[in-house]
């Protein structure tokens, strides 16, 4: 969902109507490296968990735990929510607000595909542990 909503966001501005991002150059450079590392640390970070608790990142194999610490403790979704923020980052760095415009729909589109099959998964293996959690922690942010 993310590349198809960069990829759309692309041809828009080049194609048919350009849609810059009205900031000044110093400022929206500044937010382009602030989303990037802010994305890259949640991702980063989620991974360096999954790999020492002994899970595969692979959303369609098998959870044996729940995870509350690090990014967890801020977002459900930490690994959607860094792939959202390096979108953000794309569509600053190139001044495209068509690919910021299409963010939500591409958050839409992986709750609709992923998130809602994840949950109701977890809610079924983990009981009570992960609606407690669900109920503290939000999806994204």
């Amino acid at each position: 969902m993310f590349a198809l909503t960069i990829i759309a966001g692309f041809a828009l501005q080049k194609w048919v109507l350009p849609l810059p991002i009205g900031l000044p150059e110093s400022l929206r450079i500044l937010a382009t490296w602030g989303s990037l590392l802010f994305g890259a640390g949640f991702i980063v970070a989620s991974m360096a968990l999954f790999h020492r608790t002994g899970q595969n990142p692979e959303p369609w194999k098998s959870t044996p735990e729940l995870i509350f610490k690090g990014p967890y403790r801020l977002s459900r979704n930490p690994m959607y929510l860094g792939i959202a923020l390096l979108q953000a980052a794309a569509g600053l760095w190139r001044s495209n607000g068509w690919i910021l415009v299409f963010l939500p729909l591409a958050l839409f589109g992986v709750y609709w595909i992923a998130v809602r099959h994840e949950e109701a998964y977890l809610e079924r293996k983990f009981g009570d542990a992960y609606l407690s959690y669900k109920s503290s922690v939000r999806r994204w942010l």
